[in-house]
């Protein structure tokens, strides 16, 4: 049987193109197989399929007679048409994509499979396609539960194959058309190796770049610019500022931006307890000591290999240790504990510290020969109240990543809320800023944050303080009654917080009902505006006998 015929065809644009071809080639005794018209600037661009039963077809003559039609501007044989290039081009697609793919119409029949899913199923793709998935995976389907039940269906698989097990996570869901009528189904399989990198990959910590630091703050943005201009050098960086201050992520960020392989290995010298110390940094050989791991282990300065040391806190490091730090400065050396080779530290070294080290030296509590070591680049944080022009930023900020955690939608800040924000003195500096926003996102269910969700340190250390000032007070108190107190005080912030009773409810959780038992019960009484719930005196009296 011969070939079948392909043809593009060029006319002027106008109704009645279709037609004429189907007649013409009618009359000729010939079949349409398929046909595409492409409309495009006055042109129609029409590929036509024609079925060709005789090999001795002399296509010549039908050639002429398209040109006989009125507006045709060219005609020319294809290979392919544009229907076949498209599909080429998706099975390509497919094919290139690491998860495996198989579509099905209403009824179940394949009509989509890629490479990888052909591998996962040890099947050949012509032996696949236009079969029912039944015949394909007859058990545990999950494609077919997908198309009987219509609903997405997703779980974890294993698929037996000529050259081993795979195991897959599999998810189907089914496809409607425009109208809403179900057409079929599709299902994507992922290996499970991938699916664990991938988890790996996401669970691993973003690292922390400079971009990451929101502010105009002149002050900061300078020491920024510092920090990139020396992130590339194997210099020693000393960061100071108050606790709080970022300065941590400022020498993440800094390691980020020196492009070094190896890690960022942070180390706590004040949390370290000093018979470890030594042996964490520095390591030790086998024997060293009772309880040493056999063959020994690396220390943090080892480990950290091309990357970076990270010594926070450096100023509560103990004397004799301060001299082994300084002696792996100066000869870029490390000599594990009850071991005599010295082997080379590649690792940059940074430090930061919240103590005045200078003090500290004059007191003769910090070594005056390590203090000038680490002293060579210098990076000092201003406290956030050297930089209340950020807060609004940098609030806003903290809010929108809380949002995010938490599912919610996105909150603004109100002006008395930013008021309060400004007007605090921040001992705490960019870390109680973020502890503060963190419990506004929380305990707010508003748009738009208030006054009342803005609770700094002390007012919720206060609370808590005050209610062991009363326990003390009375000497014992039953539980029962204590509870009953506190949750008086939380319908009664909770009612004044919201505009009626049911909003009251919703957001304790709580039916109209139940509210409303629970107000009776401890004798609250509204005033005449909605916010003005407070306790009769009834209730005051059974407050007072706690």
């Amino acid at each position: 049987m011969a070939e079948n015929l392909k043809l593009q065809l060029l006319f002027q644009d106008r109704i009645g193109i279709v037609f004429d071809i189907t007649k013409l080639t009618t009359s000729q005794g010939l079949n349409i197989v398929t046909m595409e018209v492409e409309p495009k600037d006055g042109l129609a661009k029409i590929s036509i399929e024609i079925e060709i039963k005789d090999r001795q077809f002399d296509k010549q003559p039908l050639f002429g007679l398209f040109s006989t039609l009125p507006g045709l501007v060219s005609q020319s044989e294809l290979t392919k048409l544009p229907q076949e290039k498209r599909q080429k081009w998706f099975r390509t697609l497919f094919d290139g994509m690491s998860e495996g793919i198989i579509s099905v119409d209403a009824a179940g029949t394949v009509n989509t499979i890629n490479c990888v899913a052909c591998r996962t199923l040890d099947q050949v793709y012509e032996n696949i396609i236009g079969r029912h998935i039944s015949e394909i995976s007859p058990k545990d389907s999950i494609l077919l539960e997908c198309v009987e039940k219509r609903i997405p269906v997703s779980r974890r698989k294993l698929a037996v194959t000529g050259t081993g097990r795979v195991e897959f996570y599999g998810s189907a869901k089914p496809i409607y058309d425009s109208q809403g009528n179900f057409v079929g189904a599709v299902l994507i399989m992922k290996n499970l190796r991938e699916v664990k990198e991938m988890v790996d990959a996401v669970s691993t910590p973003l690292a922390v770049t400079f971009d990451d630091f929101v502010g105009e703050n002149p002050a900061i943005k300078n020491l920024i610019t510092f920090a990139r201009k020396i992130a590339e050098t194997s210099t020693i960086v000393s960061i100071t500022g108050e606790s709080g201050t970022g300065k941590e992520l400022f020498a993440r960020a800094i390691h980020f931006e020196s492009g070094r392989t190896g890690p960022f290995i942070p180390v706590n010298c004040a949390a370290l307890p000093e018979p470890l110390i030594e042996s964490e940094l520095f390591g030790y050989v086998d024997g060293a000591f009772t309880d040493a791991r056999k063959k020994g282990k690396a220390g943090l300065f080892e480990a950290a290999g091309d990357g970076t040391i990270f010594l926070d806190e450096i100023g509560d490091m103990p004397p004799g240790t301060q001299a082994k730090i300084l002696r792996v400065l100066q000869d870029n050396h490390v000599r594990r504990i009850g071991g005599f080779e010295e082997i080379p530290v590649k690792a940059r070294v940074i430090t930061a510290t919240n103590r005045n080290l200078k003090d500290m030296v004059r007191e003769k509590r910090f070594r005056e020969d390590l203090f000038y070591r680490i002293n060579v680049l210098t990076i000092q944080i201003p406290p956030l109240k050297e930089r209340i022009s950020d807060i609004p930023l940098m609030a806003q900020n903290f809010l929108r990543q809380f949002n995010l955690k938490l599912g919610k939608a996105e909150q603004t800040i109100s002006s008395g809320a930013m008021a309060k924000l400004y007007d605090y003195p921040w001992p705490g500096n960019v870390r109680e800023l973020k502890n503060v926003i963190e419990r506004a996102a929380v305990l707010s269910d508003s748009e738009n944050i208030g006054v009342e969700s803005i609770l700094l340190s002390h007012e919720t250390a206060g609370h808590g303080n005050q209610r062991n000032l009363d326990i003390a007070k009375t000497g014992s108190i039953a539980l029962k009654d204590l509870l009953g107190s506190y949750e008086m005080e939380i319908l009664l912030g909770t009612l004044n917080a919201t505009s009626s009773i049911r909003e009251a409810a919703r957001k304790l959780r709580l039916s109209h009902t139940a509210l409303l038992k629970k107000v009776e019960k401890y004798h609250l009484h509204c005033g005449r505006k909605p916010n003005q719930w407070s306790k009769t005196e009834l209730s005051r009296q059974l407050n007072d006998r706690e």
